[in-house]
């Protein structure tokens, strides 16, 4: 077989691929099997016709035209990594030459990924916040502890924010209780906003056997379609918090005061918030990537999904809604090229080792086995994304270890300091991933 590749724009390819008929010979035959399993022809079990029998019955030219649409897909994809482009989508194949014991001359066009001019990542230099731990966030961890160790009072009082309430919950819509809308002796945390839009709202001021009806965007009906939800307040319960003294830091900790309960949360908070810093390099870099590097995008692939997205909604007609559907997939699709282009600068493969290690800090997030989640990837077809979600990230971190940064107070930024302890390619990656989850 022979290929040739020629660039009709940045984003689209015509491979010219040649194929002598000695190559065809194993699709041939494999065709000539194909129809003799089913075709009944008397004298004859299925399976078991003879090739000129075939040709007699059906026609050789029947045989040809199956060997061609198998072996079209094996050559053409042979071409493109002979010829290294990366396919976007499906092919077009526009011109198909066979001659008979001769040759199979096809051609295709295919979008393309882009070629990305990729810069000197070790002449960029990108500013990020100041690592800054405040009295306030102190307290507020403080208070979250003493939260947890808080006791509940009920009160003869109106409902605010914070308080603990339990009710009676009913939904309907025009009137008609929705099925399973009925719920009672439902404990909450007023202000939460755990459970129904306009909920915490509804519920402030509120006291013990105050019924209350408000309207709101019922889980699982249409966007468009609002419900009424009938509150019936039952109890009004109080969080006392215990004293913040150095016998609670015992109670709560692992420290005697409540000193070295500070100094400890300090510690972490700037721990948290330097990772923080390497978050948000990884996303002003990406950010300027992006607006200084010429990625073009495919319009026909932008358009298939765009399309594709307003069907789902009913809204093909919303010429405001396409636009911005249309930059959103545009950014998208930007993006992917952009990563894509990094993974093959940086040369970087991913081994079963940091897989696994991948699979087994998410099936954690998940409250899940890691063979259960792998499992359960595998079934949702998402095996090939996961594997694409580690490489990408390695190959970001890859150069994020080359660029400067710095704060807005001009401290350089250790990037490296602030991996934790474990195989370099498999940290790299959790630390781009892991802050995408957060």
């Amino acid at each position: 077989m022979k290929s040739t590749l020629e660039t009709l724009s940045p984003t689209r390819v015509r491979l010219d691929v040649n194929v002598p008929y000695a190559e065809m010979g194993q699709y041939v035959d494999a065709a000539y099997k194909r129809v003799a399993a089913t075709v009944n022809i008397p004298g004859f079990r299925k399976g078991k016709v003879p090739n000129s029998m075939i040709d007699q019955r059906v026609g050789r030219q029947a045989v040809i035209d199956e060997a061609i649409s198998s072996a079209i897909q094996d050559f053409y994809v042979a071409a493109a990594r002979e010829n290294d482009v990366l396919v976007v989508g499906r092919p077009t194949v526009d011109a198909i030459d066979f001659v008979d014991n001769e040759k199979l001359d096809f051609s295709v066009e295919v979008n393309v990924r882009p070629d990305v001019t990729l810069p000197d990542f070790s002449k960029i230099t990108i500013t990020v916040d100041n690592v800054e731990v405040s009295d306030a966030d102190i307290d507020e961890q403080i208070d979250e502890l003493r939260a947890r160790f808080g006791t509940l009072h009920t009160v003869e009082r109106a409902a605010k924010t914070g308080d603990f309430v339990t009710v009676d919950l009913t939904a309907r819509i025009d009137g008609a209780e929705v099925d399973g809308g009925k719920a009672n002796d439902i404990s909450y945390e007023v202000g939460s906003n755990k459970m129904i839009d306009n909920l915490d709202e509804a519920l402030v001021d509120m006291s013990a056997g105050d019924t209350k009806v408000f309207t709101t965007q019922l889980v699982g009906q249409k966007d468009d379609e609002k419900g009424d939800v009938e509150i019936k307040l039952k109890v009004v319960k109080e969080r006392e918090l215990p004293a913040l003294d150095d016998s609670f830091a015992k109670l709560a900790s692992e420290f005697d005061t409540v000193a070295e309960l500070r100094a400890d949360f300090t510690e972490r908070l700037s721990r948290v918030k330097k990772m923080e810093q390497g978050a948000q390099a990884r996303d002003l870099l990406v950010e300027k990537l992006l607006a200084d590097l010429d990625i073009p995008v495919p319009d026909d692939i932008v358009l298939d999904e765009v399309n594709e997205h307003l069907e789902g909604e009913g809204r093909m007609e919303d010429a405001e809604h396409r636009a911005e559907v249309d930059g959103q997939v545009r950014a998208s699709i930007k993006s992917d090229f952009l990563f894509d282009s990094i993974v093959k600068a940086e040369d970087v493969q991913v081994n079963e080792i940091e897989l696994t290690e991948y699979l087994i800090r998410m099936s954690q997030r998940y409250g899940m086995g890691p063979e259960q989640f792998a499992q359960e990837l595998q079934k949702a077809g998402q095996i090939s994304q996961v594997v694409a979600e580690v490489t990408r990230a390695k190959a970001l971190a890859s150069v994020l270890a080359r660029i400067s940064v710095v704060d807005k107070s001009g401290n350089k930024v250790e990037l490296e300091a602030l991996r934790p302890a474990e195989p370099a390619e498999v940290k790299a990656a959790d630390e781009a991933v892991a802050s995408d989850a957060e």
